[in-house]
């Protein structure tokens, strides 16, 4: 890698480390270019060479964030000895990674609103949506769950999923007894739900 490539991802690291700080703790619409170059400590220029722009950044950030939620997803499936464990561990490792209020600002309130839905779906087909899919297609095969077609399932999983999440990550006043007790409820519904899915 030569000196000015280096230099390049250096910049752009320090641009998309700066962007999703202040996405994170400000949301998408309260953050301007100025603050992230500053914050970055690179030129204006430095930005506009990597990106086109403030939604580009935003773009590239929620990619990073969902990436993140998709290895997490894959280590807690990963570490398990079954298939069906694997299946499990990774949905609800997906629920713990998404629902940190960083996470869930930039991936699951701007980040449809951002790129709008199609978008929104693409990254996260890429990311976790595709260890669910992976992780179905292998139940099937073995017989742990009945044959059917894997992506309308993995769809509406997928969509379940991203919706118990809002739902966990959108109260910030729940007191930590509430948000701990909201939790527990959502862990158990989804293992009741994928339960019943098994044969």
């Amino acid at each position: 890698m030569g000196v000015r490539t280096e230099q390049r991802e250096r910049t752009r690291t320090a641009l998309l480390d700066a962007a999703e700080r202040l996405f994170a703790e400000q949301g998408y619409a309260a953050v301007g270019l100025p603050a992230v170059v500053a914050a970055a400590g690179v030129t204006k220029g430095a930005l506009y060479h990597q990106f086109d722009g403030k939604a580009a950044v935003f773009a590239a950030v929620l990619e990073r964030v969902q990436d993140r939620v998709g290895e997490r997803v894959a280590e807690a499936a990963d570490a398990e000895p079954g298939r069906w464990e694997q299946l499990l561990a990774g949905c609800l490792a997906f629920l713990d990674a998404s629902t940190g209020p960083a996470t869930a600002r930039i991936m699951l309130v701007d980040g449809p609103a951002v790129l709008g839905w199609q978008a929104w779906r693409e990254l996260d087909e890429r990311a976790s949506g595709r260890h669910l899919a992976e992780a179905l297609a292998g139940l099937i095969e073995v017989g742990e769950l009945a044959p059917q077609p894997v992506e309308p399932l993995a769809r509406l999983l997928s969509g379940a999923m991203n919706e118990l999440a809002v739902w966990l990550a959108g109260s910030a006043d729940r007191t930590d007894s509430a948000d701990s007790a909201d939790r527990a409820a959502a862990r158990a519904v989804l293992e009741r739900t994928l339960a019943g899915l098994r044969t």
